[in-house]
């Protein structure tokens, strides 16, 4: 890969990869740290990468960043007030369609997360996911369809309609 081809990467996927991450952590700096490592893997590995397969190879390495970055974070390092907050919330009534969405995605599994939305919000093949996430194209399909029939428990629910 060139020089122009990884200012190239940068311009088109940097944005798409921000997203992803925002959506999936639902933190700024974490989110802005792991686009810039990724940026700088490929960086290191640019005379290895092909220009055509950069695109993967960013969110393969922003899917894995985030989850080593997920696994090292858990709930014993946040405070009671933390957890209170979050329990709060978790009980509150929404009339805003982005915070219920939002709200209905933080209740998938992380791995079902992370599927919907490469699928939906980014729009990669199963294919395309199942290499960045190392599952195979049938689980997937199987994890998308868990994801959108949770969601669509979620927000068929009656506390969502009152």
């Amino acid at each position: 890969m060139t020089i122009s081809e990884y200012n190239q990467c940068v311009d088109a996927y940097s944005d798409g990869i921000y997203r992803f991450l925002l959506k999936s952590i639902r933190n700024v700096e974490l989110a802005r740290d792991i686009v810039q490592e990724s940026f700088l893997k490929l960086w290191l590995k640019r005379k290895d990468v092909n220009y055509s397969k950069a695109r993967s190879y960013l969110f393969t390495t922003a899917y894995h960043g985030m989850v080593d970055q997920t696994r090292k974070k858990s709930w014993g390092d946040q405070s009671v007030n933390d957890v209170t907050h979050y329990l709060e919330t978790d009980t509150s009534h929404y009339s805003d369609i982005k915070d219920v969405l939002d709200r209905a995605l933080e209740k998938l599994t992380p791995v079902q997360k992370s599927v919907v939305l490469l699928r939906d919000y980014e729009g990669y093949s199963y294919q395309e996911i199942g290499e960045i996430t190392d599952l195979t194209e049938s689980q997937v399909k199987v994890y998308i369809y868990r994801a959108r029939m949770s969601l669509k428990k979620y927000l068929i629910s009656v506390d969502m309609v009152l």
